[in-house]
């Protein structure tokens, strides 16, 4: 049985670059997980505003063996804690586990994650933000018919040069909390 949609539907995050620093080094611990400045509270606004916010995100630290499965729930613990302690909560998170090379339907710019999203929660992802920081995210907003939306952090700024034409209009702001308020305002 799909989870229920709030009222004000759903957003998707894209987590390294968004919600937390990344490093290309690969973020591989909970102690390395490091949330960047007014994401908790954009996520806990969007809850409390009657949003349902899903996460997805490639890790391929984990075919890498940079890390276990056990880690990665133990950044995702603290992702949501600290969540739930600015008054919010993150309803569902995906991950691809696979590598670059692995031809995986769920690594982004690829739609796996994002289906299994929206089978998750019975929808369509028609109108459904996804907010990210690289070309792959919002590829795969694309690719779903969802409507991305790039932040400045993380990889952003080199995406946001990147850009083409086949992505269509896509929102830009400097960092999740800039996005969500203009989410929460519209």
């Amino acid at each position: 049985m799909p989870e229920q949609l709030t009222k004000k539907g759903l957003v998707i995050l894209d987590r390294d670059g968004v919600i937390n620093q990344d490093s290309k080094e690969f973020v591989k611990s909970a102690d390395e997980w490091l949330p960047l400045p007014g994401s908790i509270d954009a996520i806990a606004a969007l809850s409390l505003a009657g949003y349902s916010v899903a996460v997805a995100s490639n890790q391929s630290g984990l075919a890498r063996g940079l890390f276990d499965i056990d880690t990665l729930d133990a950044m995702h613990d603290k992702l949501r804690g600290l969540v739930a302690d600015a008054g919010g909560s993150v309803d569902h998170i995906v991950f691809c586990p696979h590598g670059p090379d692995d031809d995986c339907d769920c690594r982004k710019p690829k739609p796996g994650l994002l289906l299994q999203i929206a089978d998750h929660f019975g929808t369509a992802l028609g109108t459904t933000p996804l907010i990210g920081d690289s070309l792959r995210d919002l590829e795969a907003a694309v690719a779903v018919g969802a409507r991305p939306i790039l932040v400045r952090t993380g990889n952003g700024a080199e995406a946001e040069q990147q850009l083409s034409a086949k992505m269509g209009c896509v929102d830009i702001f400097d960092d999740l909390a800039a996005a969500v308020a203009f989410l929460i305002a519209e």
